[in-house]
């Protein structure tokens, strides 16, 4: 059954004290939570539990570690996963905003919901566990990606009937059964792949005969599609029913960076961390972007029947080799031509995050403690993490 926190207006922890006007905002600022830094290097710390962290140039912080824990925004909510569990935190709308809802005059979709935090926790068994051939790489992430997809859009419903009237929730969730969900991953799949695979081909065979070379060929057809992906998601992020996702999103990145670092969780010390993060699936899909360039290169110029069949197959290839790299940027962090290679993706990520409040980080910070009061991922073996990669 699901469990029930307090209400929004539940006493938060206060933020750390403002750094005086013209000092440097390092990580030895946070609540005196951190050791300050060595001489040498004033942007670098490590937590009381040895962690290393970094301050960006707006003196928020950077964990330099990576932990086997991985999240998703939802409505007025997030969802993180562990190795064997995952968690959705939503917060209800009060029955006075069902009320004007209903009355027409808005609702929990643009307003920040205002009542108490619900938490599901459920078991996760992934495939990776129980076959050693789908650990290896490559195909590890072609899974593991699948099983977020699903788990993602399970956690979305959650919310969405969170968002309800109860009677309502209980019509909607006898309703939703495992195949339209699994119906509706085909669908994102099926958009995914037209979107950013079929339309950059195809309008670009629109000029192959004129192009004669193969690679202009596939260097148009990868600035084309790159163009696609980043004017996608600049008309998301002006989508005014998508800021709340997009602060919770940004909070979601918070309170695993705060976890990564091994500080306590709390909104206060989450609030000091970076929005953006390494593993996030925003990089992920520049990354996707990119890596296609590079795999669709030694094919030439078939066939227009052969050029779709490729950028349809080679998908999966595309998925679980960016998926590996993004893995591999999370684990070293802290490699400054590491950083200099994913800073375009961070930077992507600015469209998708936003500051969230002290409450938005509190639902966070419940749905990681969920997860975590189920499984311990520092004293996991080996075996336990072989293969199981998430995305923050």
């Amino acid at each position: 059954m699901p469990a029930r926190l307090a209400a929004a207006g539940s006493p938060t922890p206060p933020l750390a004290p403002p750094v005086p006007p013209g000092e440097s905002e390092t990580p030895s600022a946070v609540s005196g939570a951190l050791a300050p830094a060595p001489p040498g290097a004033a942007a670098a710390a490590r937590t009381p539990a040895g962690a290393p962290v970094a301050a960006d140039g707006d003196g928020q912080l950077n964990a330099q570690r990576d932990a086997p824990v991985g999240g998703q925004a939802v409505l007025e909510g997030v969802m993180m996963r562990g190795v064997a569990h995952w968690a959705v935190a939503v917060r209800k709308p009060t029955p006075e905003q069902l009320e004007e809802e209903d009355r027409g005059e808005g609702g929990p979709s643009i307003q920040a919901a205002l009542g108490e935090v619900e938490v599901s926790t459920f078991p996760l068994t992934s495939a990776l566990a129980r076959h050693r051939a789908l650990r290896l790489p490559i195909i590890r992430g072609v899974v593991a990606l699948g099983e977020s997809m699903a788990i993602g859009f399970r956690a979305l419903g959650i919310s969405a009937n969170a968002q309800l009237p109860p009677a309502e929730e209980e019509e909607q969730q006898q309703e939703i059964s495992g195949g339209v969900w699994a119906g509706t991953v085909v669908v994102a799949l099926l958009f995914a792949i037209v979107l950013f695979f079929l339309i950059p081909v195809g309008l670009t065979s629109l000029i192959k005969g004129q192009l004669h070379s193969s690679v202009l060929f596939w260097v148009i057809e990868g600035l084309v599609r790159t163009a696609i992906f980043l004017g996608y998601m600049l008309l998301l992020s002006r989508l005014r029913d998508l800021r709340r996702v997009f602060e919770y999103h940004g909070a979601e990145h918070k309170t695993i960076s705060c976890f990564e670092a091994s500080l306590p969780l709390t909104p206060a010390n989450a609030q000091r961390f970076s929005r953006l993060h390494p593993r996030c699936g925003t990089s992920f899909l520049l990354v996707v972007m990119i890596v296609a360039i590079f795999v669709f290169a030694p094919i030439g110029l078939p066939a227009w029947y052969w050029l779709v069949a490729t950028r349809i197959l080679g998908v999966p290839l595309i998925a679980g080799i960016s998926f590996e790299l993004i893995k591999f940027a999370g684990r070293n962090r802290r490699k400054r031509w590491v950083q200099a290679v994913m800073w375009p993706g961070l930077k992507l990520q600015l469209l998708t995050t936003r500051e969230p409040d002290l409450d938005q980080l509190a639902v966070a910070i419940a749905a990681l403690e969920a997860v975590l009061a189920l499984e311990t991922p520092g004293e996991l073996s080996a075996a336990d993490l072989m293969g199981v990669e998430v995305v923050a």
